[in-house]
């Protein structure tokens, strides 16, 4: 069982920056692939990107590629989502995920999910 709880959500201007972490519980976080969704008024919830437990390979979304970036502290138990260069269309609830598997890019292959922190980005 992994418990995970999100922080570092809040209401940023249009181009500035802001750091996710994600806390998680349990001795085993260093065999968890660990990703980031989110989730827009109205919209369905979407992949953000992942950072995978075997290499530390990250993916991400067309959307935000070259603007966020993903890491993990293993000794913390704690994944981060740098985002940088914020814009309006990224407003939404950021969750972040666990999965067994090596490389995890659907939201079906996601065992463990938090609560979400909300991201606002004004114009």
């Amino acid at each position: 069982q992994v418990q995970l709880v999100e922080s570092g959500g809040g209401l940023v201007q249009a181009g500035d920056s802001l750091r996710l972490s994600c806390a998680a519980s349990g001795r085993t976080f260093s065999r968890y692939s660990m990703g980031w969704f989110r989730q827009a008024p109205g919209k369905e919830r979407e992949f953000v990107g992942t950072i995978t437990w075997i290499t530390g390979s990250t993916y991400y979304a067309d959307s935000v590629k070259g603007r966020f970036t993903i890491s993990r502290d293993n000794a913390k138990n704690t994944v981060y989502l740098q985002m940088n260069s914020l814009k309006p269309e990224d407003t939404a609830v950021y969750y972040c995920a666990a999965a067994g598997q090596a490389r995890p890019l659907l939201e079906y292959d996601y065992d463990y999910w938090g609560q979400g922190t909300q991201v606002t980005v004004s114009s």
